[in-house]
C-alpha cells in the first residue's frame, strides 16, 4: 500500500479554510456561532454551537458533547476536504427516536497548531529521547495539549454553561474527535475525569508520525516502543472503572489500515483495568477509510453509545 505521505500530513492537520463565511443552517436545530474565541492558554479559534430542536421553546436544560476539529461538523462548505459529518442531522434524528439524550454540540475549531494541540502532553513526555525529538520536529514543536485543555475544561465550558441552558455535570459532558482528536479526547478524559463523562475517540491516531508507516521494518521498531509508552500513559490515566463511558473505532482503510496493532494493545490495556463492556467499547467498520465521509457514515454507533438514554 502506498500513501501520500503529504497529503497524509496535511489531512492530520486539517487546517480551517481562510473563509469568513458563515456556516448554513442544519437541518434542524440552530446554529450560533463565536468567532475568534480568545484564551489565556491557546490560540483564538471559532466555536459554533449547535443547539437542537425545541430548544428555544422549553426551559429544558440540555447535556453537552464537545467535538473537536469544528469546521468539519456541519457544513462541507467551510469543511477544508468539502465534506463534513452531518452531526447535526444525526443527532437530530437519533432523538427523535428517542435513542439519545439529545445534547447541545459544541464545535471547537481547530487552528494551524492543531498537531500540537492535539497531541497528549503526557505522551511525550513518556516517550524515549529519539522518539520525543522526532515527533515535536513532524509537529513543530513541543505540545500544547494541556493549554488547550485548560481552554476547554476553565473558559470554553463555563462560557457555554453560562451562555445556555446545559445541564453541566460530568455524567452530561462528553467529549469526541477523529484522528488526532480522538488522542486528544482521551487525553481530556484521562486529565478532568471529573469533568468528562465520556470520550469518543474515532480512527484515533496512534501511530503520531507518517514516514515509514507502509514500510513494516520501519513501522514494527516504531510501534514497540510507542506502545510501551502509550500503555504507560493509558494504565496510570484512567479514571476508576464504573463512572465512564470510553469508545474506540477504526476502519481498515487507508490511514486506518495501520491501526490495528497499536489499537489491540490498548484495547487489552484498558480491558486489563477492568472496564466492562457496557462501559468500553472499541469497534472495526471493514472498508472505512480516515475520512469525514466514512466518519459521517458511521457516526450513529459513538452516539448511540455515549449518549445513550442509559449512560449516566
Amino acid at each position: 500500500m502506498r500513501l501520500d505521505r503529504r497529503a497524509l500530513l496535511a489531512g492530520l492537520s486539517a487546517l480551517p479554510l481562510a473563509t469568513a463565511a458563515r456556516a448554513e443552517a442544519p437541518t434542524q436545530g440552530r446554529l450560533v456561532e463565536h468567532p475568534a474565541m480568545a484564551s489565556a492558554f491557546a490560540q483564538p479559534r471559532d466555536v459554533t454551537v449547535w443547539l437542537p430542536p425545541g430548544y428555544d421553546a422549553s426551559d429544558a436544560r440540555w447535556p453537552v458533547l464537545y467535538m473537536h476539529d469544528g469546521q468539519n461538523l456541519f457544513d462541507a462548505s467551510r469543511a477544508p476536504y468539502g465534506a463534513e459529518w452531518g452531526v447535526d442531522e444525526h443527532v437530530a434524528r437519533l432523538a427523535a427516536t428517542g435513542q439519545i439524550r439529545t445534547p447541545i454540540v459544541v464545535g471547537i475549531g481547530n487552528t494551524p497548531l492543531r498537531l500540537r494541540e492535539y497531541i497528549p502532553a503526557d505522551l511525550i513526555r513518556a516517550l524515549p529521547d529519539d522518539m520525543r525529538a522526532d515527533v515535536q520536529a513532524i509537529y513543530g514543536g513541543e505540545p500544547l495539549s494541556d493549554g488547550y485543555l485548560r481552554f476547554i475544561v476553565r473558559e470554553l465550558k463555563p462560557f457555554i454553561d453560562r451562555t445556555y441552558r446545559t445541564s453541566p455535570g460530568r455524567l452530561d459532558t462528553a467529549i469526541m474527535g477523529s484522528s488526532m482528536g480522538g488522542l486528544i479526547s482521551l487525553y481530556a478524559l484521562m486529565r478532568y475525569p471529573l469533568v468528562f463523562g465520556g470520550a469518543g475517540r474515532v480512527s484515533t491516531h496512534w501511530p503520531l508520525k507518517i514516514g515509514g508507516l507502509e514500510d513494516p521494518a520501519l513501522l514494527s521498531p516504531w510501534r514497540e516502543r510507542l506502545v510501551a509508552a502509550w500503555t504507560g500513559v493509558v494504565r496510570e490515566g484512567l479514571p476508576p472503572v464504573g463512572g465512564h463511558y470510553l469508545y474506540f473505532d477504526r476502519g481498515d482503510e487507508s490511514l486506518d489500515a495501520f491501526y490495528a496493532e497499536f489499537q489491540s494493545r490498548i484495547d487489552e490495556t484498558i480491558r486489563a483495568a477492568g472496564w466492562p463492556s457496557d462501559r468500553f467499547r472499541s469497534l472495526v467498520f471493514p472498508g472505512a477509510g480516515h475520512n469525514e465521509a466514512s466518519w459521517n457514515q458511521r457516526l450513529d454507533v459513538p452516539l448511540a453509545f455515549l449518549l445513550s438514554p442509559s449512560a449516566r
